[in-house]
């Protein structure tokens, strides 16, 4: 058994959605889970809809429309998405009366792009004579907390998704689960988003909760890149990378999976298959817990841009033993996350992805300890096998001192998987480009 999840480009209209029928059609011997997102933009479109609906109007014409040119085009029915439409439209007017959207209302709005996707997919698989049936997540056990907009699974969906796909997971039930991404219900029954990732997690938890041989997730890619191919056009597919790997790649800027999505598989060991719907030859990129042979020195390189890089010194509390307590105190008091930092007894240098007004932070800041805020600044951090670090960082540090690029912070992760730099945000393209080079020739 597989899971294969595509996301909104994958089925994005009537011939991306006959193309990934096509793909599921030629793995149909492995058993596959198929977990879908909603259509191109219809989570765009929904959201437009509820602020009209705050206007007063209520319209669901842009949702509706691509929907049934799909259906039409795909010559399936529309019985099941009407359904849907007719009950989006009472939410919207609900919306319109009341001139309020909740978090909840919200979370049950943008839930109808997934569950209109998958009776579109299903229906069609059924057209092409593949049995198939749709299901939304909660009705395969998908149940979370109440957070919404970004809500946490119940650690019970480790014994509810078998459970209620026992059926097809030991043959009795032939027909492929096309199952909704994103979303789950709380213990009350009420919609909620997964949030960021929460379509991979869909996947990644289906999988290892079922134990299945892979978890395909379908994108637009070759697999994991050893950097963004529009920055460097020599960028290579990594043939194979570690969850610690992919995780750190996914935090600092690759387009892989959210660290989030990677938690069930990494419990369970399954490997995650990162494949092209464009180019279904390529094998992609496979995930694993450890290598399977060799360790290359550098997995890959990827970089985010509009850092903020804040330094403190130490003036009040010099030497005192709680003076990193006092600074991080700071943090969390405003909510605001660290990336990247490196510190000393009496200084602390953090960079800060946010666009967040940081005031008040640097005001408490400055009860203690000397601070200077630098913008335009960029992360580019070097994925790699950090038991090599001297060579690794002498072969970069050398090429980018040869181009004249002057690193202003570095800093290894407790992973012992990545080195991050610190450089002007003007510089971020190039620095890739030349340590790509030194690597990776």
């Amino acid at each position: 058994m597989i899971v294969m999840k595509f996301g909104g480009s994958s089925v994005a209209n009537a011939d991306r959605i006959r193309h990934v029928a096509s793909i599921v059609k030629a793995h149909q011997n492995r058993r596959p889970v198929v977990v879908l997102s909603a259509m191109g933009d219809t989570t765009d479109h929904l959201l437009e809809a509820a602020e009209k609906a705050l206007r007063g109007t209520v319209d669901v014409s842009g949702v509706a429309k691509l929907h049934e040119e799909t259906a039409a085009a795909l010559g399936v029915p529309m019985d099941e998405i009407s359904l849907l439409l007719a009950e989006l439209e009472q939410w919207l007017t609900g919306i319109s009366m009341l001139r309020e959207l909740s978090r909840r209302v919200r979370d049950c709005l943008v839930s109808f792009g997934e569950r209109m996707s998958v009776r579109m997919m299903a229906a069609y698989l059924r057209k092409e004579g593949i049995g198939a049936r749709a299901y939304d997540a909660w009705d395969v056990g998908f149940t979370s907390d109440s957070t919404f907009m970004a809500a946490e699974l119940l650690e019970d969906v480790w014994q509810t998704i078998p459970a209620r796909l026992d059926g097809y997971k030991n043959g009795a039930d032939t027909d492929i689960p096309v199952v909704t991404g994103f979303i789950a219900k709380d213990s009350r029954g009420d919609i909620t988003t997964l949030g960021r990732g929460g379509s991979d997690l869909t996947a990644t938890m289906i999988g290892a909760a079922l134990g299945a041989e892979e978890v395909q997730t379908w994108k637009d890619v070759d697999g994991i890149m050893t950097a963004d191919p529009r920055v460097c056009r020599d960028a290579k597919p990594v043939p194979e990378a570690t969850y610690e790997e992919a995780q750190e790649l996914a935090m600092f800027g690759a387009q892989v999976l959210h660290p989030r999505s990677m938690m069930p598989v990494r419990r369970t060991g399954t490997p995650v298959r990162v494949k092209n719907s464009y180019n279904i030859q390529s094998e992609g990129s496979l995930i694993v817990e450890r290598h399977s042979g060799t360790v290359p020195p550098v997995c890959a390189i990827t970089s985010v841009r509009h850092v903020v890089l804040v330094d403190i010194v130490s003036s009040r509390m010099l030497g005192a033993a709680g003076f990193l307590a006092h600074i991080f105190n700071q943090f969390l008091k405003w909510n605001i996350s660290v990336d990247v930092i490196a510190t000393s007894e009496v200084s602390v240098s953090c960079t800060l992805n946010t666009r967040a007004d940081l005031s008040g932070l640097v005001e408490d800041l400055r009860r203690v300890a000397d601070v200077s805020v630098h913008t335009g600044k960029a992360i580019v951090t070097v994925v790699c096998d950090a038991v090599h670090s001297s060579a690794i960082l002498a072969t970069g540090f050398k090429a980018l001192a040869d181009e004249g690029i002057n690193v202003q912070m570095i800093s290894q992760g407790a992973s012992k998987v990545n080195i991050s730099m610190l450089v002007d945000d003007k510089d971020s393209d190039r620095t890739v480009r030349i340590l790509h080079k030194a690597y990776f020739g």
